[in-house]
């Protein structure tokens, strides 16, 4: 059976083969176990959250008598709780690495549900990784198990083929290793930055959570194919591609990044992802321009020359110490002359630890992007030293640009500010809304690409209910620290705007809309138990926004709907990606209530998982939603017909059904990270190639399907390629 068409609940999906072991010995409270596993049976959100434990393996191959032995010890944070070794015979020459691969996932499932337990995350060795190809990526898209693979330098036990004798103790010192530097409080893998703030994706790649052929199910053959096109040229020319954005962790640029670096890796680009030192005071500064070109800073707040050189001194004190420092003597001027035969020549060590911002025969990156506001200052430095080098600026909010245009105004003096550095880049990548690109900007160096998720990642994988369940027991654990409502699944249903606390986030619009809809409901149905609203997300660590519109919120219910308190529930959470992930996966009806808004992926992900949307004409929202198909859109801050769109899809279960079949299977390989990297691959390879590149506004995954001689068939699903916005004055 083909791994794609199991079931995450599926639970025979394989078998354990026959073995002689030595079992587990752990026992836990037999009444204790009993009532978990009654709440179970419903995956109730009920109750307290599972206990987090996390494993090591260990393997050792038997020539002579032909078997495995296979070693599991399983820990908390701080202790040893069990043991178990394993030996699964062979009868051929070779052990069956798939049936030992079979024989891990039931162990580690029927471990979990025995002991209502959750694996966090399970250790092993490269070796053992290399042996069960499929492993890894099963352990995370089946049991939401993080599989982390030990490098041979960092193994300090034996896994030689022919060792007798497994070293017990050190797989359990390996294991509380694991436990103790690769997860933090939240229980998610601690992040990593690396030498000259490099982002370390995936515990610097320890972590092993898919293949190739995971990402290649989740788009069609055409996108598919013009990436590996685009990725074959970069490998064999050897290009190093460099994104720089201002935070490595919360928000949307974080995420895509995350994403896109794992994919890059798997495919074998030469990709990396740069962040500078933070400096404190900087982010407000940063975070009062972002608000003001958005339009929502309070009135008075402006971006003068005294902070515009603030953060040019920042940002130019980040790259004289980490990215353009060398480790060694530069490559001689002779070098550069024949630059085409660098693929062919060896890399000189020292080059691996330069800069990414030196010459690239130094070893720098061929090709960089500029992917938030906050740095466009790097330009200047970059075209100065290196001016042939293409630079790529991506511009990733809502801007206003009439407000922009209009001088006197706080966003013409913040774009003039920042243009004067972004005008020097070769490309301007936009949201696809022609609204958002200023006037001053030559529409032949504009490009269209829309923001991006990832169906495999911890935010939008599939998961099991039993695992649903782990993460919303956990989620109303931090609603009773909070003081807020619980959600009961699966007796009770709810609305969700999962979005940061944000001022363009249209907060209190969903609290009045919900109002309204309750109104509504209680009359023409007073018998009905009307659904709870939701809002929370988590949000970026460049964020000082956060706190003041959650406590707006928070005061908002409690002066004006204080009697509808008990059943709405507003929560800051913590960066737990599976948290977002059960939380949209459980919800009836998405909202997105934007006033200002860049792309808003959040849509698209709610979409893919059957979810109708309800959501404003703001910013590019409306390129993903199809309005009477798969949700509603509504003018911004409209609460009368969000309410009135609420009541149709709670009401009418036909109306719902038929828009969450077409929301989940209609959507766009565009909005993936596959198609995401399709795009940046193609740009990579045609300005690595010298060539010029004018956009015209056109969409880059347009030109790149093109490119790649691929281009869209009639039916295949794509955004909207027009789109006129709603402005507030």
């Amino acid at each position: 059976m083909d791994l794609s068409d199991r079931s995450v609940d599926d639970q025979t999906a394989v078998t354990a083969p026959p073995i002689a072991c030595e079992n587990f010995q752990r026992r836990p409270s037999v009444h204790q176990i009993r009532q978990l596993k009654s709440d179970l049976g419903q995956y109730t959100w009920d109750g307290p959250p599972y206990h987090a434990i996390y494993a090591g393996i260990a393997v050792s191959y038997h020539f002579t008598s032909r078997r495995v032995t296979l070693a599991v010890a399983v820990r908390d944070s701080s202790y040893m709780l069990d043991y178990a070794q394993h030996d699964i015979s062979s009868g051929n020459l070779h052990p069956d690495w798939a049936e030992i691969t079979d024989h891990i996932i039931v162990t580690a499932r029927e471990y979990q549900h025995d002991h209502a337990e959750k694996f966090i995350g399970l250790a092993m060795s490269t070796d053992l990784a290399e042996r069960c190809p499929d492993l890894c990526a099963r352990l995370w898209l089946e049991l939401d198990i993080i599989p982390i693979v030990l490098r041979k330098v960092e193994e300090q036990v034996s896994w030689g083929s022919y060792d007798e004798q497994l070293p017990f103790k050190s797989l359990d010192e390996q294991a509380e290793s694991m436990a103790r530097k690769f997860f933090g409080p939240s229980q998610a893998p601690a992040l990593e930055i690396g030498s000259r703030g490099v982002v370390e994706v995936d515990a610097a790649f320890h972590v092993k959570l898919t293949r190739a052929l995971d990402y290649q199910t989740t788009v069609g053959p055409a996108t598919w194919s013009a990436v590996n096109k685009f990725a074959n040229d970069l490998k064999k020319r050897r290009v190093k591609i460099a994104f720089f954005s201002a935070t490595p962790q919360g928000g949307g640029v974080a995420l895509m990044r995350h994403a896109l670096v794992r994919l890059a890796k798997v495919l074998g680009v030469d990709l990396e992802w740069y962040v500078p030192k933070p400096r404190p005071g900087v982010f407000r500064i940063t975070k009062n321009n972002h608000n003001i070109l958005q339009g929502v800073a309070p009135p008075g707040v402006r971006f003068t020359p005294e902070e515009r050189d603030a953060v040019r001194d920042w940002v130019h004190e980040n790259a004289d110490r980490f990215w353009f420092k060398r480790a060694g003597p530069p490559a001689p001027e002779w070098l550069e002359k024949y630059a085409s035969l660098l693929p062919q020549l060896p890399v000189l060590p020292w080059f691996q630890k330069n800069g990414p911002l030196v010459h690239p025969i130094d070893g720098g990156a061929n090709v960089i992007i500029i992917d938030d506001p906050q740095l466009p200052f790097l330009i200047p430095l970059i075209k100065k030293r290196t001016p042939d080098r293409p630079v790529i600026y991506r511009s990733h909010i809502q801007i206003r640009s009439d407000l922009v245009a209009t001088p006197g105004t706080p966003q013409a003096e913040a774009w003039e500010l920042l243009w004067e550095s972004i005008k020097q880049a070769d490309l301007f990548i936009s949201h696809p809304v022609r609204a958002f690109v200023p006037k001053n900007v030559p529409l032949s160096t504009v490009g269209y690409m829309p923001a991006s998720t990832d169906w495999l990642d911890g935010l939008t994988k599939p998961m099991s209910d039993w695992d649903i369940s782990y993460y919303g027991r956990i989620f109303n654990s931090q609603c009773r620290e909070q003081h807020m409502p619980t959600i009961q699944i699966p007796e009770e249903e709810y609305i969700a705007q999962i979005a940061r606390f944000d001022p363009s986030k249209g907060i209190c619009d969903v609290l009045v809309s919900y109002e309204k809809f309750h109104k509504l409901l209680s009359h023409s149905f007073p018998d009905w138990r009307p659904p709870k609203l939701l809002i929370c997300g988590h949000g970026s660590v460049d964020d000082p926004d956060g706190t003041i519109v959650y406590d707006t919120a928070l005061e908002y219910v409690d002066h004006h709907l204080n009697h509808l308190k008990h059943f709405i529930c507003i929560v800051r959470i913590g960066p737990s990606d599976q948290m977002l992930n059960a939380l949209l996966s459980k919800a009836k009806i998405a909202l997105q209530l934007s006033t200002r808004e860049g792309f808003e992926i959040k849509v698209s992900e709610a979409l893919h998982k059957g979810k109708p949307v309800i959501a404003t004409l703001a910013g590019g929202i409306p390129l993903q939603i199809q309005h009477g198909n798969n949700g509603f859109l509504v003018d911004v801050s409209d609460t009368d017909a969000v309410a009135e769109h609420l009541f149709q899809l709670w009401t009418d279960q036909k109306l719902y059904g038929r828009m969450s079949e077409f929301a989940s299977t209609n959507v766009s390989d565009e909005v993936g990270t596959v198609g995401n990297l399709l795009s940046w691959l193609y740009l990579a390879s045609e300005l690595s190639k010298g060539r010029r590149i004018q956009p015209n506004e056109r969409w880059i995954n347009d030109m790149a399907r093109e490119e790649a001689n691929e281009p869209y068939q009639p039916m295949e699903s794509r955004l909207k390629r027009a789109l006129h916005t709603v402005e507030v004055k």
